[in-house]
């Protein structure tokens, strides 16, 4: 927990997916944060969190279902979505928080 805080402190805009292994949804959001990853490149950190091995990260941040999509910013949450989300979507909300 010490270092995934440490991370999304950073001033650069992080993405953190929180998923399950069993969740179809999630299986499907990870070749597009693959894709959002490749475009961005160092411009983006994304982290994938799974909910069943961190439920306390998960509580932390009300997460109800997977996947659910947090973009933080300076520690601050300050985007949350859940379900699938489109690559371009995830490219534009980066450039806005960059």
């Amino acid at each position: 927990m010490d270092n995934f805080n440490k991370l999304i402190n950073s001033d650069k805009a992080v993405l953190v997916d929180f998923f399950a292994e069993w969740c179809g949804p999630c299986k499907t959001m990870s070749p597009i944060l693959k894709e959002v990853k490749s475009q961005l490149g160092d411009k983006s950190t994304i982290i994938k969190i799974d909910i069943d091995k961190n439920p306390s990260a998960a509580n932390a941040y009300n997460v109800r279902s997977v996947p659910t999509l947090i973009l933080f910013k300076n520690g601050k949450s300050v985007w949350k979505q859940s379900g699938v989300v489109a690559a371009n979507e995830l490219v534009k909300l980066f450039n806005q928080f960059q």
